[in-house]
């Protein structure tokens, strides 16, 4: 009997010191978790300086740092229609210092064979927002309704050029639906993003873009350019006499969306980490107020229903852009 007391002591204190060992290992793991990040951030944007999505992700960067207690860095690696931003994203190393921006056009890429990878080579984070696209104009131009401009393109069939931010991107396919579903003849000219074809626009190299209003908002307010039209079920609060395209005869609504994501492989504790902090962020005020001014649409979505998003969003894409004549 004393044997067999004995040995039952003798098992509980060995699963004691199991358990004391097991409780030592899984808070040293979660103090591992907590020692993210101990140095800076890099936040990868695609597109140029000055555009919408660099606008946006600055803004957010510059909230996201009080909850993390790092600094972000954010790096502009611009060119391919996006490629080279998203590909940048995808190949970083995946120990969650390098985060990115990833932007419609990833999904508009593969299927003209830009990139050999889709949205299904990311982890993702949060989307961020989505916004409509515009059909805007220099500011002295002959026409004050998206009709009045249709009706000019029919009359001066291939001589107005509509400017986008690169061949195949988000506002090249806005372009191409707004000239398919109206029947007119433009020609189409790329930009390495949306804020140098704003600025061309506004120097009268071009006739129009069909970019956000977020990207056109600066060049707006100073006078130089004005928005017929807006493909959104409603028209901008900080804009209300911007009339939408369906108030103005034409059923056409388009957005381009933004979100964060990871590389694949990073550990899951950091990447929660990042989707709380980038979370808080977003709903912080000091973000939502700088969104508002840029005149941005929030529409945060978590990394699941953002995952979600992702995969019908690129089978939409398709079959819009086969449609088109994009792609065969």
């Amino acid at each position: 009997m004393k044997k067999a007391i004995a040995l039952l002591v003798s098992l509980s204190v060995m699963a004691s010191a199991l358990f004391a060992q097991g409780g030592a290992e899984a808070a040293g793991s979660s103090k591992k978790a907590v020692d993210y990040p101990k140095k800076n951030i890099t936040m990868i944007c695609p597109w140029s300086a000055g555009g919408g999505t660099d606008a946006v992700l600055r803004a957010l960067c510059g909230t996201a740092e009080k909850y993390l207690g790092v600094g972000i860095t954010v790096e502009n690696k611009t060119g391919g229609a996006g490629a080279i931003g998203h590909a940048a994203i995808k190949n970083a190393k995946p120990d969650g210092y390098t985060v990115g921006m990833i932007t419609f056009e990833l999904n508009s890429l593969p299927q003209q064979g830009l990139i050999d990878f889709t949205y299904a080579d990311f982890d993702p984070l949060i989307r961020v927002n989505a916004d409509a696209a515009t059909l805007t104009v220099k500011a002295d131009a002959p026409y004050n309704s998206v009709k009045e401009f249709v009706d000019y393109c029919k009359a001066h069939p291939g001589e107005v050029s509509i400017g986008n931010s690169a061949p195949g991107s988000v506002w090249h396919i806005g372009a191409g639906l707004l000239a398919n579903s109206t029947g007119i003849d433009v020609k189409h000219v790329a930009f390495e993003g949306a804020a140098p074809a704003v600025t061309a626009l506004a120097g009268g190299h071009i006739q129009a873009v069909t970019v956000s209003l977020a990207e056109v908002k600066s060049q707006l307010d100073a006078g130089n350019v004005k928005c017929l039209g807006i493909m959104d079920s409603k028209r901008p609060a900080a804009y209300p006499d911007i009339k939408t395209f369906k108030e103005q005869g034409y059923d056409i609504e388009y957005a381009t969306w933004r979100g964060l994501a990871l590389p694949k492989g990073v550990d899951p504790a950091i990447k929660q980490i990042l989707v709380d902090a980038f979370t808080k962020a977003e709903q912080d005020p000091q973000f939502v107020e700088a969104a508002g001014k840029l005149n941005l649409n929030l529409a945060y979505l978590n990394p699941e229903d953002f995952a979600a998003f992702l995969k019908q969003n690129f089978e939409d894409v398709t079959t819009t852009m086969k449609a088109l004549g994009l792609v065969d």
